[in-house]
């Protein structure tokens, strides 16, 4: 099973091809996910320190575009099926933004 860094929390595990989204949610990390993990919000950002995410879809590279977000190591998690390890920093937490974390994405 991929082990998942996550900066300020430590590590947990994931199920090979679960959602980044589900498995840091599920591991009680702070994170936002507005929109329900359809690629259209933006808020389930997170920074990728090392590893690798695998490949950027079309949706998430639009909105990302649209929204003028270009770092190239900046992801949204709900688009990210884990496949091995990572390490990944959350950019908008729920306590840093004073939102409620936003509907629970589908697997």
């Amino acid at each position: 099973m991929p082990m998942i860094q996550v900066e300020g929390k430590g590590t947990i595990e994931a199920a090979d091809g679960q959602k980044l989204v589900l498995a840091l949610e599920d591991h009680g990390v702070d994170i936002l996910h507005r929109c329900g993990g359809n690629a259209r919000c933006t808020t389930c950002r997170v920074e990728i320190l090392e590893g690798d995410a695998g490949a950027m879809g079309e949706a998430e590279a639009a909105i990302l575009a649209t929204k003028g977000i270009h770092e190239p190591n900046v992801r949204l998690s709900c688009q990210i099926r884990v496949h091995s390890d990572l390490t990944v920093k959350p950019v908008m937490t729920v306590s840093g933004s004073g939102m409620d974390a936003g509907k629970r994405p589908l697997d």
